[in-house]
């Protein structure tokens, strides 16, 4: 309303909301996919650097 000086009532508010989700709302959904896809890989990452700093030392006689 104050960037257009118009009025904007329920109905359009409703419609132009609707028309950003749609034009737009997949790249976001997608792009929040994807940060919590980084997210997880990190955490899997810092798992197996402590799992690797645990193993024990394997000595082979022969």
């Amino acid at each position: 309303q104050e960037e257009l000086d118009q009025e904007m009532g329920q109905f359009d508010a409703q419609f132009l909301l609707d028309f950003f989700s749609e034009e737009v709302g997949a790249y976001y959904y997608n792009q929040g996919l994807h940060d919590a896809q980084a997210v997880l890989e990190k955490q899997l990452e810092n798992i197996a650097d402590a799992i690797y700093e645990i193993e024990k030392p394997i000595t082979l006689t022969r």
